[in-house]
């Protein structure tokens, strides 16, 4: 079975350019310095799994050509990768079916609050004007076996918070906010063919990992192929592409791995 993992969105929390079209140190005629906001889409021949719904989920889903999104999985409640998840109604039309989603206990709180109207119909609304529920809420457990796809959920720090990582068929890991491996689960990324990685910028940042920390992390897990992640306006696609050593690269939007 084929199986491919696309990053949707390889940008920080406003993206590059920000709003208000400010690219920092990113050269704008460069197109991989073009980046939404962290999604991912693990995509088989029997299903699409979808990684978090970025406000940029629907330029993301057109962008792609995706046509079907069969379940989601949360890494964590931040607005960056919760507030698209409204455009996932249209997948629940062309179905008719609730779409599975799958999140922590705080994430599923955050998520069942906030947009309350897409797991229940809303009582303020009179019967035959309502929506109905286009979502379905699950707990994430450790690990989940979809069409032979095998995804195992691993907390990470971040910050005041844990954020999920995924590793996929024991193949790839994806973390796209992330400060710290807790100690008891450095063995689980050790080896991977893929290590997807958030780092976030040159500097130390609280909640997410830096350039430094992510190549003194590399030593020790010594995936064959490290690809960074969330990426903010400091980082330039082709001057930082300029220091990594061979097995590290910066992602982009669209950049697509084989399993």
């Amino acid at each position: 079975m084929s199986i491919k993992f696309i990053i949707l969105g390889s940008g920080s929390s406003m993206g590059v350019p920000r709003i208000d079209g400010f690219y920092g140190n990113c050269d704008p005629k460069n197109k991989k310095n073009t980046r939404t906001r962290c999604s991912a889409l693990i995509k088989s021949d029997k299903e699409n799994i979808l990684i978090d719904t970025s406000p940029d989920l629907r330029f993301q889903v057109l962008k792609n050509k995706i046509s079907r999104i069969d379940r989601v999985l949360y890494s964590h409640q931040h607005a960056d990768q919760t507030h698209g998840i409204n455009d996932l109604r249209v997948f629940y039309l062309l179905n008719k079916k609730e779409i599975p989603i799958y999140a922590d206990s705080l994430t599923s709180k955050y998520l069942k609050k906030t947009f309350n109207y897409c797991f229940k119909n809303n009582p303020t609304i009179p019967k035959s004007l309502d929506y109905p529920a286009t979502l379905k809420m699950h707990k994430l457990k450790k690990k989940h076996t979809f069409s032979n796809i095998s995804i195992s959920s691993i907390p990470l720090n971040h910050g005041n918070i844990d954020s999920m990582s995924f590793i996929i068929n024991k193949k790839c890991a994806y973390a796209s906010d992330a400060k710290l491996i807790y100690k008891k689960d450095i063995k689980l990324f050790m080896n991977l063919n893929y290590f997807i990685i958030d780092c976030l910028r040159y500097k130390k940042h609280p909640s997410h990992y830096n350039l430094d920390e992510i190549l003194e992390l590399v030593k020790i897990i010594k995936p064959k192929k490290t690809i960074l992640t969330n990426l903010h306006t400091d980082l330039d696609y082709a001057q930082l592409k300029k220091k990594l050593p061979k097995n590290i690269v910066p992602g982009y939007d669209g950049m697509t791995i084989n399993l």
